[in-house]
């Protein structure tokens, strides 16, 4: 199954992409993808925690992925 993966903020930096097309099985959670992102890119590890949504909208981790779901990778931000 075929997804877009959109990333932002400092994933950007520390990937050095702003999307990318990713296969995974077919009925995947969250939870399960953010296992593979950070297997696949350990880079991601550095990060504390980061939400994620599906489709403009949040997700938690049993959200179930389908094919063509646009899931974008959102790290905490602070302003002042």
């Amino acid at each position: 199954m075929k997804i877009t993966i959109l990333f932002f903020g400092i994933t950007t930096d520390l990937l050095n992409l702003n999307s990318i097309e990713f296969t995974t099985k077919t009925k995947n959670t969250i939870g399960n993808l953010k296992t593979e992102l950070q297997e696949k890119y350990p880079q991601l590890t550095s990060i504390n925690s980061y939400a994620i949504a599906v489709n403009e909208t949040y997700a938690t981790n049993g959200v179930v992925l389908k094919e063509g779901d646009i899931v974008a990778i959102i790290p905490p931000v602070s302003g002042g």
